[in-house]
């Protein structure tokens, strides 16, 4: 009878003789039992016991060294505390194994996030038909890591793919969602973009909780902070004149470049000048649109000839806004309400003149198209649009500029719910902004006169005598 085994509860180690015989010498065994610690009784036979008969019914140590290959009572005891740590070792070995399997089995049979995002993103798409151009900054958001951007060698971040992607979502915490937006903030993300992705979150976990979706019973992204954003800057945008001015330069093809071909100079047959005057007074009508109507620029993009209706005597004309383009994708306006624009003369008489063309005037033709009457490109004419502001030594301002000054110039004659009518506003609080972008000159003589200054027809101010 030996001590307890290391992780046993009891061990016996004896040795045995199958049958007496005279060749007892090579049929005695020395073995162990004991019970593990699931009470299961474990046997192990060693080998050849170097004992003899004692001539009382037991057994003694023979005489002499033991020799290689057999056991004695003290070697035994040592082979025996061996094995019970081998088997003990072998057998926890076998139930990590099968804990890690059932863990795997588990997280394989799990929902991760990335599975209800890419869920999320369906539904936007084909429920909610949510705009081309947000699903396309969605997307962006939710890029896998290493994923190769469409331009240049760069590749995506994937931040919350990266974070978040393999992890069950009933087991995603508000302790870790805000430690991952505490990470975005040390990085150098301005609080801007940081709110960005938090809202694509709680946007996707609030999907999760339906109960015809995962049913989650919370959503984790409620319970943490957005980051404070600095107030918008001021409106800046151009006057009449300016416009006026950037205009002129299009149509004289000021904001083109001479065409290069090896150091050399172009020379340009007289069809292709053609064409490029035609261009050049296409971007003229096009921009002026954009600054009288105040439509965005997939509006702008999407805009046919049936859309368009002339007054009498070009004193105007109206926009039927119906379709826009969203990410390359043509749709329904944003906010999906149709509206109609009132467009003053300038406008109109430059739509006029774009309608004599010699082709691509039929109903269904785009406004404003390349030469092969195709839908024309936004990010070409963003790029035309910042060489003619450059060229008519204007500062830059953007090219959705040009709707904050449509905003701007009518919210200081029209009322408020009427300029956002126009504009395709859904709240009054987003025309509110156009309010006090700039002060209207007609507001300091106002003020002039509240305070008693007259303005003479020099411009001077004279205060009044007192009375």
């Amino acid at each position: 009878q030996a001590g307890r085994p290391p992780r046993g509860r009891s061990r016996r180690v004896a040795h045995r003789s199958a049958r007496p015989s005279s060749r007892w010498q090579s049929r005695s065994r020395y073995e162990a039992k004991w019970r593990d610690r699931d009470d299961r009784q474990v046997k192990r036979r060693f080998g050849r016991a170097w004992v003899e008969p004692d001539g009382a019914g037991g057994w003694r140590k023979r005489r002499g060294r033991t020799p290689p290959g057999w056991l004695d009572e003290r070697s035994v005891h040592i082979a025996a505390a061996e094995a019970v740590a081998a088997v003990e070792q072998q057998r926890a070995e076998k139930a990590k194994a099968a804990r890690e399997a059932e863990q795997a089995a588990q997280l394989a049979a799990a929902v991760t996030f990335r599975t209800v995002a890419h869920e999320w993103l369906v539904w936007k798409r084909e429920v909610k038909g949510g705009a081309p151009s947000t699903l396309r900054d969605n997307e962006a958001l939710l890029r896998e890591p290493g994923t190769p951007f469409k331009r240049g060698a760069g590749v995506s971040e994937g931040r919350i793919m990266k974070r978040f992607g393999d992890q069950p979502i009933e087991t995603v915490t508000t302790r870790e969602v805000s430690a991952f937006l505490r990470q975005l903030d040390r990085s150098g993300m301005p609080p801007r973009n940081v709110n960005k992705h938090r809202a694509l979150l709680h946007a996707i976990f609030a999907y999760a909780t339906r109960e015809d979706t995962h049913g989650l019973a919370a959503n984790p992204v409620s319970g943490t902070d957005t980051r404070y954003e600095p107030p918008a800057p001021p409106l800046d945008h151009y006057e009449v004149d300016e416009v006026e001015a950037l205009a002129r330069v299009c149509e004289q093809g000021g904001h083109r470049g001479t065409r290069h071909y090896r150091g050399r100079s172009v020379e340009e047959s007289e069809a292709e000048l053609a064409a490029r005057a035609a261009e050049d007074e296409q971007d003229a009508a096009f921009f002026r649109v954009l600054f009288f109507s105040g439509l965005r620029l997939g509006e702008a993009l999407a805009l046919r000839w049936r859309h368009v209706l002339f007054l009498p005597d070009l004193t105007g004309a109206v926009i039927d806004v119906r379709r826009a383009v969203s990410a390359g994708v043509e749709k329904e306006p944003k906010g999906r309400r149709p509206r109609q624009v009132p467009l003053p003369r300038p406008a109109a008489e430059a739509l006029a003149r774009l309608g004599q063309r010699d082709e691509f005037t039929t109903p269904d033709d785009y406004v404003f198209c390349n030469r092969l009457g195709r839908r024309l490109d936004a990010s070409a004419i963003r790029r035309r649009y910042k060489r003619a502001a450059a060229a008519a030594g204007l500062r830059p301002v953007k090219l959705h500029g040009l709707r904050h000054a449509a905003g701007s110039v009518l919210a200081r004659s029209l009322p408020l719910v009427t300029v956002r009518d126009v504009l395709g506003h859904a709240k009054l609080e987003t025309t509110n902004r156009y309010l006090h972008s700039k002060i209207d000159p007609a507001a300091i003589v106002a003020v002039n006169a509240a305070f008693g200054v007259e303005q003479d027809t020099a411009g001077a101010e004279t205060p009044r005598a007192a009375p």
